[in-house]
């Protein structure tokens, strides 16, 4: 709720990009993008 509240839900927090609105339906609570995920791993 504080992302939501703060206006960052759905910004990834690595690329400050949006996230896509498939990536977010399917993980509602990331708070990276796959493009960030997969650079981390």
């Amino acid at each position: 709720m504080t992302r939501i509240e703060n206006k960052t839900y759905g910004i990834c927090r690595s690329t400050s990009k949006l996230t896509p609105k498939e990536r977010l339906g399917a993980v509602p609570h990331t708070t990276r993008s796959m493009e960030a995920k997969l650079k981390q791993a």
